[in-house]
């Protein structure tokens, strides 16, 4: 499996790939589940390799590690999630 920083760098440098919307699902420790935020509502700073940011509605800014990011969608389809080491696939 691709890591997600390089399939977040393809997502943002490859023209063709970056068509779409784009959603990151990430695991949000306080609320104990997958929160989901827009790709383009997000921000990754070039010199940022372990984190991206995004603003929520009440305008307070998050920075996430990309080690909790759990999935990726792309026009709704799942393209990439983080296998869950705590259950073994059947």
């Amino acid at each position: 499996m691709m890591p997600v920083q390089d399939l977040l760098n393809r997502m943002r440098w490859d023209k063709e790939f970056g068509k779409g919307h784009f959603v990151i699902g990430y695991y949000d420790r306080n609320q104990q589940r997958v929160v989901r935020v827009p790709f383009k509502e997000t921000w990754i700073r070039e010199d940022d390799h372990f984190s991206f940011a995004f603003v929520d509605e009440e305008g307070e800014r998050h920075a996430v590690p990309l080690h909790r990011i759990r999935e990726v969608y792309k026009d709704g389809a799942l393209i990439w999630h983080r296998k869950d080491v705590s259950r073994p696939e059947p």
